[in-house]
């Protein structure tokens, strides 16, 4: 081919010339240009030394594109074997599809430029064909099939024909234009033509809202009758509750559990394959009754239907099969031995009940599809290849991978299912439960919750196979659904991988390109739905790459059903607005009918926290206990996951749990407290350790302050007796409890001492009793320091005779009336310790903020906690155990009380 000549007469020149195919003939590989020739009435002849002759001619016909028919005879007198017919032949700088390699059930597979080869599923009634694809210019393609459609004396293989003397084959070739990327030329064929099997698609099952149910399901679980996790022979019960737990407990449920009381005990006697389902324990009335219950759990139930029973009692199958379904209500009909099903079998389920499935054993061919919905990818493929294309023919057919637990692990089948957006069979037919089972089992949840909650894109009939990856043996399938994008991942790199892998789309302007790098616009991001972080784009050659991590696995398990890992990077749009802050999340999310909150990644073995939309103010410790790690947010509609928040916690990093209530306010000063007008405060705080760490005091924002009062000095050792002597208060831990006092109460002298030896308990039932509370530190911090921000109370250089400089022991509150804040507040440093209300935890430990620091100084080791009096810039935590424990003779505390603002 030099030129194609289009409709309108318009000339294409090739760059260079193309073989109209390649053909491997008794193992050897050949170019038609090598063979054809034109004969004198312009058709082209085929003509080899070794007997193979024919004619190569353009037929018409009223479908789409050009046609043509290589029609070929063995004129010699040795049989030959023929294969791999490739339109445009096997070029490096081409696409196609072909069979390599040793002798096996699935061994077609697809080839690009610049990547190796990937093994393929093709409908059955295909594996032979061949595609070819080239760029003609920088606008358009050509492409191409080749069907063998017609043989004559000679022997159809799976893969090849062998032409015995005087036999004959014919190829019918199908060529189109197509433009944009290479996949949209295997699009052409195979959903917008199916392959050229059918001139139209009669959609009328698809179209019927009662059987599309089948589309969202990803889990079918088949069963024999004489299972004993089904039917107890020594108990001569069912234990379908039992089953249908243990799917919830694994995939969420099973969407479908199937029952097969024929095959192979069908045959004993002369009952037929109906009989065998109404002589059930409990007849049909007991299976009925398990229908319903697995409904009620959110699980369909399916029968089987053996075609070939025809030996048996004589009974019509169409009227049987009306009477069984509606007697169980069944809600789908496993076809035996079928790789389609019929107008007539399905109008025979129509008539038992509405929603009836028929699922046939092997999967449809294109000309099959418009008479039944749903269909296998047999397990008679023990390996499936990486990449289904019959999901590209007609995305909405329900696919599932068979999987037998007698073949082994199912890690691989469940991870390329995933890969192609299909369901999985289970079928446990065969004797034997290995203890791996539930390891795969968990890993098979894993993948479906992401199928289920993404199920209207894996239908997307635009989904685009094998998209740019920078890495090979790495394999990423593109699905849409409206604003949605999603990326599924499998990879046969044993070592694993961790970079830059898939393009993003030249056709998604979502993002910008700035001098600090490239960065998602605010309405979009994207998020790893594997391992359930954010993910940023880079940049590799001026191109914008997600980065991609994937597991590694043993290097031996390549070419087994271990082999193999996952990944899913999904583009959401920016739905939830929320944030974390201690213990605290907010979230809104205005759209939506459903939020859920994780402590971890989601799975069907971890719990969630369900909320409706909007705004939110949440607890984690209320919800999850002491949990400091990753919280997972996501927002559903309808089952579907529409965008999910990632919140991330360093361990240990410590966050606020304690919570103040408001005092009844106070319209004039109290007596014995100071004023402190509402302010802004700016923490800038010193930690005096980062062993265990303390709160993020530089990345806190801004505290606004209201007005409010603070005692002028800490609490005394009068003022607190007071407080025992009108409530008869006494702790229930009272170790250590005024440990100073003697005979319950103070030393004579000591009246005027801050009073210490107390508990966080003891300060807040004072400040209880008191009408106020414990100050803040945030409150604390203002009183002490002002609006200037300085070292110390009375200025930025210490004086020791301003405060108790650490070694003159407890002194009385009044000591130092020339010592005071700005606002008039003593005794803030050097004195005693003084107890905040903020308490902290960091999932291990629990513990409160002190300030100032107090009289005693140890000094003999830099271990120590740092005494004597602490300049304001400091904070100091006091790790808590028991209020016998915290008590102690440097710690004391001061109250506030809450104002009317603007007085």
């Amino acid at each position: 081919m030099k030129s194609l000549v289009l409709s309108d007469g318009n000339n294409l020149l090739l760059g260079n010339p193309e073989p109209l195919f390649s053909f491997v003939l008794n193992e050897h590989y050949q170019l038609s240009t090598e063979s054809l020739r034109r004969s004198e009435d312009g058709n082209l002849t085929f003509k080899l030394d070794r007997g193979l002759h024919g004619e190569y001619r353009k037929v018409e016909f009223i479908g789409k594109g050009l046609k043509y028919i290589l029609f070929l005879e063995n004129i010699g007198s040795d049989t030959l074997l023929l294969e791999n017919i490739i339109p445009f032949g096997q070029q490096y700088n081409h696409v196609f599809i072909t069979s390599t390699g040793p002798w096996e059930l699935a061994r077609a597979k697809l080839f690009r430029p610049g990547y190796g080869p990937v093994r393929v599923i093709l409908p059955d009634n295909a594996w032979e064909m061949g595609y070819g694809a080239f760029p003609v210019n920088n606008e358009v393609s050509l492409c191409a099939i080749s069907r063998r459609t017609a043989w004559e004396g000679s022997i159809r293989r799976r893969y090849e024909t062998l032409i015995p003397p005087g036999g004959t084959v014919e190829y019918s070739f199908y060529f189109d234009l197509f433009s944009s990327s290479w996949q949209e030329g295997l699009r052409l064929m195979f959903q917008d033509r199916w392959l050229y099997d059918l001139d139209n698609f009669d959609n009328t099952l698809y179209d019927r809202d009662d059987l599309k149910w089948i589309r969202d399901a990803k889990i079918i679980f088949l069963q024999f009758a004489w299972d004993q996790e089904f039917y107890s022979y020594e108990k001569g019960k069912y234990l379908l509750d039992q089953q249908i737990e243990r799917g919830r407990e694994l995939f969420g449920n099973y969407d479908v559990i199937g029952i097969w009381p024929t095959w192979p005990r069908l045959g004993v006697d002369e009952r037929n394959q109906w009989d065998l389902y109404r002589d059930m324990p409990g007849g049909m009335t007991a299976l009925k009754s398990l229908s319903f219950h697995a409904r009620e759990h959110n699980t369909k139930f399916f029968i089987a239907y053996n075609p070939w029973d025809e030996s048996t009692r004589k009974e019509d199958p169409y009227e049987a099969l009306t009477q069984i379904i509606g007697a169980i209500e069944a809600d789908g009909v496993v076809l035996d031995t079928r790789g389609k099903s019929s107008y007539a079998l399905q109008e025979a389920a129509d008539r038992a009940r509405p929603g009836v499935i028929m699922y046939s054993e092997g999967m449809a061919i294109p000309e099959d599809m418009p008479g039944i919905v749903s269909g296998r990818v047999h397990d008679a493929i023990r390996y499936q290849p990486e990449l289904n294309l019959n999901k590209l023919i007609k995305p909405e057919f329900g696919i599932f991978r068979v999987c037998h637990i007698r073949d082994g692990q199912l890690h691989r089948e469940a991870a390329i299912s995933f890969l192609n957006g299909i369901g999985t069979e289970i079928i446990n037919f065969a004797p034997g439960r290995p203890a791996w089972m539930d390891k795969e089992f968990l890993y098979l949840g894993k993948t479906t919750m992401i199928l289920r909650e993404h199920s209207t894109a894996f239908l997307d009939p635009d989904w685009i196979p094998l998209v740019e990856t920078l890495r090979d043996s790495i394999w990423v399938n593109q699905w849409r659904d409206g604003k949605k994008l999603i990326y599924t991942v499998y990879s046969l790199v044993p070592q694993g991988y961790d970079g830059p892998l898939i393009g993003v789309p030249d056709n998604l302007k979502l993002y910008t390109t700035t001098d600090s790098g490239t960065q998602p616009p605010v309405n979009y991001h994207w998020v790893s739905l594997w391992h359930h972080h954010e993910v940023q784009p880079v940049m590799v050659d001026n191109k914008q790459y997600l980065p991609v991590y994937l597991d590694a696995f043993n290097q031996s398990w390549l070419g087994t059903r271990q082999e193999g890992a996952n990944e899913c990077i999904a583009l959401f749009p920016r739905l939830i607005n929320c944030s974390r802050k201690g213990d605290s999340i907010a979230i809104h999310a205005p759209e939506g009918d459903l939020i859920k909150i994780w402590a971890g990644n989601p799975g069907y073995q971890n719990k969630s926290y369900d909320f409706p939309p909007g705004k939110h103010s949440l607890s984690i410790r209320e919800m999850f206990g002491n949990y400091e790690d990753k919280i997972v947010v996501q927002l559903f509609s309808r089952d579907e996951l529409l965008d999910e928040n990632i919140l991330l916690w360093p361990p240990g990093k410590p966050w606020l749990i304690s919570s103040h209530i408001k005092t009844e306010k106070s319209g004039k000063t109290p007596q014995g407290m100071i004023r402190i007008p509402g302010g802004r405060l700016k923490m800038n705080i010193v930690p005096t350790d980062e062993f265990i760490p303390y709160p993020d005091y530089e990345n806190n924002p801004e505290v606004v302050l209201e007005t409010f009062y603070i005692d002028q000095y800490p609490v005394t050792n009068s003022q607190y007796y007071e407080f025992i002597r009108e409530t008869g208060y006494t702790p229930g831990d009272t170790t250590n409890f005024l440990e100073h006092w003697r005979m319950g109460k103070y030393i004579a002298g000591t009246e005027n001492h801050p009073v210490v030896y107390v508990s966080f308990e003891d300060a807040l039932a004072y400040a209880s009793w008191a009408g106020k509370r414990l100050p803040t530190e945030a409150e604390w911090q203002f009183a002490a320091q002002g609006m200037d921000g300085r070292k110390w109370p009375w200025g930025n250089e210490f004086r020791d005779d301003f405060c108790n400089p650490g070694d003159s022991g407890l002194m009385p509150v009044n000591s130092w009336p020339q010592a005071k804040s700005p606002f008039g507040v003593c005794d803030i440093v050097g004195n005693v310790w003084q107890l905040t209300n903020d308490m902290y935890s960091n999932g291990s430990h629990r513990f409160v903020m002190i300030r100032g620091g107090s009289y005693y100084n140890p000094t003999a080791s830099i271990w120590y906690v740092k005494g004597g009096p602490q300049p304001l810039n400091r904070t100091q935590m006091l790790l808590l155990v028991s209020p016998g424990y915290d008590r102690c003779s440097t710690v004391g505390f001061r109250c506030v009380k809450d104002a009317y603002q603007g007085r």
